[in-house]
């Protein structure tokens, strides 16, 4: 037995409907391991129950597994806005929505995430938790747009900051590693955020915001 098999049996069982997700999603999409599992799913809730957000903001959706964990760990009152920049596959990812009994709080958002933070930040609630799990090159920019609209308290995760160990390769020069290590060396300096990463699956990096 490895250590994830190790892992996965002692954590709390996948849902039945994001089972039924994680399954269609590597069936029918391309990529497919960009899918939150069920081990980073467990810890995504968890988190939530934690932290007890009143809004929550998603920068990259996917197949929608990701939010569906937030909903599940959201307390009452609170909602999620979900920014996906393909439209391709939009109707199925809000009929995954739809069968989450938790669908009346997730607002989908078609777009580009650089255009609309800013524009879904301006109505509502504070967002008070945010996940960063969109274009790796742009962590650094989604970073700084976020912050001056995110209040004292607020958290932001960023999923995949060890990119698979590449981030200390360094004959690793493509973009999208290049952009995970400039994030990482931004808010490891910035005094505004505490930093914490958590070296699990391909990094999670939690900041809370001063």
């Amino acid at each position: 037995m490895n250590i994830d098999d190790y892992i996965a049996d002692h954590i709390d069982p996948e849902p039945r409907l994001l089972a039924k997700l994680y399954r269609h999603t590597h069936l029918h999409r391309l990529y497919p391991r960009m899918c939150t599992d069920n081990t980073m799913g467990r810890l995504l809730v968890m988190l939530t129950k934690m932290i007890k957000p009143r809004r929550i903001l998603e920068l990259g959706t996917f197949s929608g597994y990701s939010a569906l964990c937030f909903a599940e760990g959201m307390p009452d009152g609170c909602t999620i806005d979900t920014i996906e920049i393909d439209p391709e596959f939009a109707h199925e990812i809000r009929q995954a929505f739809d069968n989450s009994p938790c669908a009346a709080d997730i607002t989908l958002h078609i777009g580009d995430a650089m255009s609309l933070i800013p524009e879904i930040a301006s109505v509502g609630k504070p967002i008070d938790m945010v996940f960063i799990d969109a274009n790796k090159r742009n962590y650094s920019d989604y970073f700084n747009i976020l912050l001056p609209l995110l209040p004292s308290g607020a958290f932001i995760l960023a999923d995949n900051t060890l990119w698979s160990d590449k981030i200390v390769d360094p004959q690793a020069k493509d973009p999208q590693t290049q952009g995970i290590r400039d994030f990482n060396d931004l808010v490891a300096e910035d005094p505004r955020v505490e930093t914490a990463i958590i070296p699990m699956a391909d990094g999670l990096t939690i900041l809370r915001v001063k």
